[in-house]
C-alpha cells in the first residue's frame, strides 16, 4: 500500500502518540449531484459507555452514491460535552491506496480526532464550513 502524506500531516498525525481520551466510529451515506447530500451516525465511546452521534457536512464532490465508514481515536476530550461542535480539518490529510483516507479534526473546545475512513463509490471530503458532530439526546 502506499501511502501520500501532505505537508504538515504526517507530523500532526504522529504528534497523537498519548492514549486517546475515547475512540468514533461512524458510518455515512451520501447522494451526490454536484454539491451533495451527506448524513451519517456513529458511536463514541467514553469512559466504557457508548453515546450515539449525529454527523453532518461530509461533502462527495462527484455525482454517484457513497457509503463511507470511518474509525477515530478522540484526543482533548476531558467533559463529554465537549465533544459536541464543529470540526475543521487541521492537516492536509493522507490518501493511501484503495480508497482509504486518513484526517485530524479538531473543534472549538481542543477536542481533536485523527480519522481513517474507507469509501465505496467516490472519495469523501470536508465540506468547507466543516463537520459537525453531536452526541444525540
Amino acid at each position: 500500500m502506499t501511502v501520500v502524506v501532505l505537508g504538515l500531516g504526517l507530523s500532526v498525525l504522529q504528534a497523537q502518540d498519548k492514549a486517546p481520551d475515547a475512540t468514533l466510529k461512524l458510518s455515512a451515506g451520501s447522494v451526490a449531484a454536484g454539491i451533495g447530500i451527506s448524513w451519517g451516525s456513529g458511536t463514541l465511546t467514553y469512559k466504557g459507555h457508548h453515546y450515539p452521534i449525529s454527523v453532518n457536512g461530509l461533502s462527495i464532490g462527484d455525482v454517484g452514491i457513497a457509503n463511507i465508514e470511518a474509525s477515530g481515536k478522540v484526543y482533548n476530550l476531558k467533559h463529554l460535552d465537549d465533544f459536541n461542535g464543529n470540526y475543521t480539518g487541521i492537516t492536509a490529510g493522507a490518501a493511501v491506496a484503495g480508497g482509504d483516507s486518513a484526517t485530524t479534526l479538531r473543534n472549538q473546545n481542543g477536542v481533536s480526532v485523527d480519522l481513517a475512513a474507507t469509501t465505496q463509490g467516490v472519495k469523501f471530503s470536508l465540506a468547507a464550513d466543516g463537520v459537525d458532530m453531536k452526541i444525540k439526546k
